[in-house]
C-alpha cells in the first residue's frame, strides 16, 4: 500500500521539472485540456514518475540520506527506513505498470520502447556496476533523461516535434537543476563517501557552473527564441547566484530554512513559467 512516506519519497516539492518539461510542447489554443490522454500523461509525470525516479535513488542512497537534514519532508523528500525502502522497488512497478500499458495502447511500440528506455536510464543512474550518480561529472550530463519527457508527450498527445534548439535548451535546464540539488547536498554526501561533481570541486566553483549555464540559457532563450520574460527569470538568478557566490555566501553552506525557502521560491518561478510558456508558445518557436 502507497503511504504517506512513499509520497513524500516522490518529492512533491520538485515536481515542477517533469511538469514543466511536460507541458512544453503545448500552447493555449492547442486546448489540450479537452483530451483525456493529456491528463493521464500529466498524472504520470507527477507522482508516478518521480516515485520510479526519486524511489530508485533512494534505495540506493540509504547511507547519505541518513545524515541529510534537508529529507524528511515533502519538498526534499523522506529519510525512509531500510525496510521501508526494500519494498520501494515492487511499489514503483505496481504504480507504474498501469500507465505503461496505457501508453502503449495508446501510442504504440515506440512509446513503449521509450518508457522502457527512461526506466533504463534510472536504473544505469542509481545501480551497480554502473552506478553514473557517482561516477562525475556524467551523474551531470546523464540528466539529458529528463527530456525525454518532452518526448513522451509528443508521442502521447500526438503532437510535432519541437524543434532542436527547444531540446537543447531543456538539456541546460536539466544540468542546471540537478546541479543545484547536488550545492545543498555536498556536506551529507561527503560524510557517507559519495562522490558528485559538487564533492569534488567545491561549492563555490559549482556556483560558476551554474553562473555559466544560466549566461547560456539567457542567451539561448534571449536571441534564439526572442523570450525576453523567461530569459529575464534566468538573468536575474545569474546575477542573484553571482552576488551570492562573491559577497553572501560564498562557499559556506546554506541553512535548513534557508534551502526551504529556495525550494519555495524554485516552485513559484516554475509554475509562473510554466503559464508563460503555454500562453506564448515561445518555446516552439526559434528564431534562428
Amino acid at each position: 500500500m502507497i503511504s504517506i512516506k512513499d509520497i513524500k519519497i516522490s518529492r512533491p516539492g520538485l515536481w515542477f521539472p517533469t511538469l514543466w518539461i511536460y507541458l512544453v510542447p503545448f500552447r493555449l489554443e492547442d486546448k489540450f485540456w479537452e483530451n483525456l490522454p493529456f491528463w493521464i500523461g500529466l498524472v504520470f509525470v507527477t507522482f508516478p514518475l518521480n516515485y520510479l525516479v526519486y524511489g530508485l535513488n533512494d534505495y540506493n542512497d540509504i547511507e547519505s540520506d541518513k545524515v541529510n537534514d534537508r529529507k524528511g519532508n515533502f519538498l526534499f523528500g523522506a529519510k525512509a527506513s531500510k525496510d521501508h525502502l526494500s519494498k520501494v522497488p515492487l511499489k514503483i512497478a505496481i504504480v507504474v505498470l498501469p500507465f505503461i500499458i496505457y501508453f502503449t495502447i495508446q501510442s504504440g511500440i515506440w512509446m513503449l520502447l521509450l518508457l522502457v528506455f527512461m526506466i533504463g536510464v534510472n536504473i544505469l543512474y542509481n545501480f551497480p556496476p554502473f552506478r553514473i550518480k557517482e561516477r562525475p561529472p556524467f551523474e551531470i550530463f546523464i540528466q539529458v533523461g529528463y527530456v525525454m519527457i518532452v518526448l513522451f508527450s509528443v508521442l502521447l498527445n500526438d503532437m510535432e516535434m519541437i524543434p532542436w534548439q527547444t531540446v537543447l535548451y531543456l538539456c541546460l535546464f536539466a544540468f542546471q537543476a540537478h546541479i543545484a540539488g547536488e550545492i545543498m547536498d555536498i556536506e551529507p554526501d561527503r560524510l557517507s563517501g559519495k562522490k558528485t561533481t559538487a564533492t569534488l570541486i567545491g561549492r563555490k566553483n559549482t556556483k560558476y557552473g551554474i553562473i555559466i549555464l544560466l549566461i547560456i540559457e539567457v542567451y539561448i532563450l534571449g536571441i534564439w527564441f526572442q523570450d525576453y520574460i523567461l530569459a529575464g527569470f534566468l538573468a536575474v538568478f545569474s546575477i542573484y547566484l553571482l552576488v551570492d557566490v562573491l559577497f553572501i555566501f560564498k562557499g559556506r553552506p546554506y541553512t535548513l530554512p534557508q534551502m526551504k525557502l529556495f525550494g519555495i521560491a524554485m516552485n513559484l518561478v516554475a509554475f509562473s513559467t510554466m503559464v508563460w510558456i503555454l500562453y506564448s508558445g515561445k518555446l516552439l518557436t526559434p528564431t534562428f
